[in-house]
C-alpha cells in the first residue's frame, strides 16, 4: 500500500462517520472518494457512510478498474469524471442532504449558480454552483454536462438528486459540503422574507482576497 493510503482510507471512514452522525447523510445514501497516485479510493455501494470499514473500501487503478476491496459504489462515471476534468481536485463528497437535495429539485432557480450569495462563507468554500440536467444515477448520462461545468466550479448540483463537491482534501470538501447545505437552508429560510444580498463589490473583495 502506497505511502498516504492508510491515512485516506481512516479519513474517510472518519469524515463519512461524521457526516452520518450530524444528519447530513442517512441509510445507504451518499458517497465518498479520494484519489491516490495509482488510482482511486470509493466507498463501496450500499455502504452506510456511518459504518466504513477502511480495509472494504474500494480500490480503483488510474483506469477505473476495481481491483481490490468491496464493490465499489455505481456512481463511478460521476466521480472519475470530476477527477478528469478536475486534476485540482483530491477528494469528492457526494450527499443526499436534505436542504441541498431539495434545491435541486426547485424548477425557479437559476441553473448557472443555485445560491445567491447571503453570505461570504459559501463564496469563499464553495463558490458558484451550477444545476446540472437530470440523469440517471451511476449512468454515464452525467458526463458530457459535468464536462462543460467541472474545470469552473468546484460543487455541482444535479437536478433532483443533490450536490457533488470537491476539494484539495477530504476535510476540505466535507467543510465544503456542509457549507453548502447551510448556504441551501438559508434559502429557504429566507425565501419570501426581505434580505440583504453581498453586493458585486463585496464579491469582487472576497475574491481578491481569497
Amino acid at each position: 500500500m502506497q505511502a498516504g493510503e492508510t491515512e485516506r482510507r481512516e479519513a474517510m471512514c472518519k469524515w463519512g462517520r461524521s457526516m452520518f452522525e450530524r444528519g447530513l447523510t442517512s441509510g445507504s445514501s451518499g458517497n465518498l472518494s479520494a484519489r491516490l497516485a495509482d488510482g482511486y479510493l470509493l466507498t463501496p455501494t450500499n455502504s452506510c457512510l456511518g459504518f466504513l470499514d477502511p480495509a472494504r473500501l474500494a480500490k480503483l487503478d488510474g483506469a477505473g478498474n476495481h481491483i481490490s476491496g468491496d464493490k465499489p459504489t455505481k456512481e463511478i462515471p460521476l466521480h472519475l469524471t470530476y477527477y478528469e476534468a478536475r486534476p485540482s481536485a483530491q477528494a469528492i463528497v457526494h450527499l443526499h442532504s436534505t436542504y441541498a437535495t431539495a434545491l435541486s429539485c426547485r424548477s425557479d432557480i437559476d441553473p448557472r449558480n443555485v445560491l445567491t450569495p447571503v453570505t461570504p462563507y459559501v463564496v469563499m468554500r464553495v463558490g458558484r454552483v451550477p444545476l446540472l440536467p437530470y440523469s440517471t444515477p451511476g449512468s454515464d448520462g452525467v458526463r458530457e454536462p459535468l464536462l462543460r461545468a467541472a474545470s469552473n466550479h468546484a460543487a455541482i448540483l444535479l437536478a433532483n438528486h443533490g450536490p457533488v463537491v470537491t476539494g484539495a482534501s477530504l476535510e476540505a470538501a466535507v467543510f465544503a459540503a456542509e457549507e453548502l447545505e447551510e448556504a441551501a437552508r438559508l434559502a429557504f429560510l429566507l425565501e419570501g422574507r426581505p434580505h440583504n444580498v453581498l453586493t458585486e463589490a463585496n464579491l469582487a473583495d472576497l475574491a481578491a482576497r481569497f
